[in-house]
């Protein structure tokens, strides 16, 4: 992936002290502090606040935010007995490596405080590089040498590398390339604790120096529409012996430039558990040379990448195509096939405002993309003429159009509940009156996805009229409670780690424009009427999806213009309506306490703020 905006821009150096003067920051700040002394001590907690006087005067000091441990944590690792210390196999293919390179990479392996490993280094360089001598000099059993006498490609030199390790555990490292210090012994906790048989970390790209920094890869926990997207895991990546004979073996030459990218896919799809640990154990090196510096200066692998997401969907029965992402370089987009005619039932709450109303019905009609639409329209106490002369034109001139009443107060999930009991299609799209789609085939787009068997709610990338990010997914915790991802960034971004680019597994999206299967939607009862009649019931009806084991997803390649609220106001203007916002709000903390105490989106990364929505650093 090349490096995309800073997403931490907005949030960071130059506004340090103007941050800090937030009392909510300021909290934050505190409570993070005596978190830091009571379970890490006073040096991280000098080291935490060193940090923040270096933000204050410009400096990134990298390394305190990647959090590398104390010497003190160190030792107590080394003297930690875990109920299994299994042996780690780290293999390195080599090849031209550079002697600095190779020493640091060496180095930083025989630094583990975790010390059951073994290092297989597999050389197929053009001349002698050192690595047989640095082997016997450093005079440590742990560390094999294999020389290959040809060069066959990096994943035929990575596949012996594997078949070589005799480790429960295997990991790969790059040759120019450093551990955290404990990295391993974090691999060897999290597979004693989690059960998983994958298990992968965040990392950093440093410059060629491994100095100075260039961007944090701080992920989510596993998420199959995002590996489908990018190669997010990318490094620390371990995984069990006994799953990677079960995904195929070694690494496939015909995917040469993404070959890790094939075989963590493969490994993906036959794991039983696969387990994040979010913290910094890789130290990905950035150069001319590296997919680090520049993934598309090779053509070729941007292509292998293609490649290995179109196998990969293939061995899961999936139909679709895979393309590369223009200006995007190492993002791919799948497009795949709806099957049949399912019918979609576009759900539309309004009162009045008959010409957002307006531009709604004829984007849908020009952007959907989808032929087998019924739309219904639910009136709810509208008084204006223009408004019902709408409704007699649209159905006089729309297909599948029509118009049935709510007679009630307002309430944003009785309105929709009540249309879906009209509803005919397969699918509802949940749809405000004030959201017009942009983008082509945004319906179609959307049901590809509502289609899958795995798959709860789809979102889709909505823009202020201003042009900036009005949702994009949504987070929990945020505010306390739920926000919207990226909210405020240029509509045209990429986001972190492409988040904005490609599709994105989330917690919820917004029942602004949602889609879902309409026996998913039955079997739930719908949205909460009870508990959150306008605020938070998207919310709560997508994490009730997840509960029952489902995955929601946003694509941006449906999309549209969200006129927020302009129909009827901010729900925080004061008065009624914002005691009502708060009850909800207090409603929706008190059901997912657990959740928000734990600041536990797994789709979001504790590294990140929860108090702005620009994924902006704590």
């Amino acid at each position: 992936m090349s490096a995309p905006q800073n997403p931490a821009e907005r949030d960071s150096v130059g506004k340090a002290l103007a941050r800090t003067a937030n009392p909510a920051h300021a909290a934050s700040l505190l409570r993070r502090a005596l978190v830091c002394l009571r379970t890490r001590g006073w040096q991280a907690l000098w080291r935490e606040t060193f940090y923040r006087l270096c933000l204050v005067f410009g400096k990134e000091p990298w390394q305190l935010r990647a959090d590398v441990p104390l010497r003190k944590e160190l030792r107590a690792q080394r003297r930690d007995a875990l109920p299994r210390q299994p042996l780690i196999s780290v293999v390195v293919p080599l090849y031209n490596t550079p002697p600095r390179y190779l020493k640091e990479m060496v180095a930083s392996v025989r630094a583990q405080s975790y010390q059951n490993w073994e290092l297989v280094l597999v050389d197929a360089s053009d001349a002698p590089t050192g690595a047989a001598k640095l082997v016997a000099r450093a005079r440590d059993e742990r560390v094999r040498y294999v020389h290959l006498a040809k060069n066959e490609g990096i994943a035929a030199n990575t596949s012996v590398g594997l078949a070589e390790a005799e480790g429960e555990w295997i990991t790969l490292l790059d040759h120019d390339d450093a551990l955290s210090p404990n990295a391993l012994y974090e691999v060897a906790k999290a597979a004693c604790e989690s059960g998983a048989e994958l298990i992968y970390s965040d990392e950093v790209v440093l410059d060629s120096t491994m100095k100075h920094l260039s961007e944090y890869h701080f992920k989510p926990d596993y998420s199959p529409d995002t590996l489908r997207g990018c190669n997010y895991i990318t490094h620390l990546c371990a995984f069990t012996a006994q799953l990677l004979r079960r995904a195929g073996g070694g690494e496939n030459a015909q995917f040469d430039g993404a070959q890790d990218y094939d075989l963590i896919l493969r490994l993906c799809e036959a794991a039983k558990g696969v387990c994040h640990i979010p913290k910094v154990l890789y130290y990905w090196r950035g150069h001319a040379q590296s997919t680090a510096g520049d993934i598309s200066a090779k053509p070729y692998a941007l292509k292998a990448g293609a490649m290995a997401v179109a196998a990969h969907l293939q061995r899961l029965g999936l139909a679709g195509e895979v393309a590369s992402i223009p200006g995007c370089p190492g993002a791919y987009r799948t497009r795949y096939a709806v099957v049949g005619e399912p019918r979609v039932s576009v759900l539309i709450p309004n009162k009045d405002h008959a010409e957002d109303l307006r531009r709604c019905l004829a984007s849908i009609y020009k952007y959907g993309g989808w032929r087998n639409l019924e739309v219904i329209v639910v009136e709810n106490n509208s008084t204006e003429r223009t408004t019902f002369a709408l409704y007699k034109a649209a159905r006089a001139s729309l297909p599948g159009l029509r118009v049935v009443q709510y007679q009630g107060p307002f309430n944003f999930s009785a309105i929709n509940n009540t249309a879906a009991r009209y509803a005919t299609g397969q699918h509802l799209l949940l749809l405000n009156n004030d959201v017009v789609f942009t983008a082509p085939d945004s319906i179609r787009e959307m049901l590809s996805y509502s289609q899958r068997p795995d798959v709860g709610a789809v979102g889709a990338k909505l823009l202020y009229p201003d042009g900036t990010v009005q949702h994009a997914g949504v987070i929990i915790g945020l505010g306390g409670s739920a926000g919207h991802s990226h909210k405020g960034h240029p509509g045209d971004s990429s986001g972190d780690m492409y988040r904005l680019a490609t599709a994105q597994n989330f917690s919820a999206v917004t029942g602004a424009c949602l889609m879902v299967k309409k026996s998913l939607y039955d079997a739930l009862g719908g949205l909460d009427e009870a508990n959150f009649a306008v605020a938070y019931n998207d919310v709560d009806f997508c994490l009730r999806l997840r509960a029952q084991g489902y995955v929601n997803v946003m694509t941006p390649f449906a999309a549209g213009t969200h006129y927020e609220s302009k129909s009827r106001g901010p729900d925080t203007a004061g008065g009624e309506r914002q005691a009502r916002y708060e009850a909800e709000r207090a409603r929706f903390r008190q059901k997912y306490a657990p959740m928000l105490a734990e600041g536990g989106d797994p789709y979001y990364n504790p590294h990140f703020t929860l108090l702005y929505e620009n994924y902006g650093y704590k």
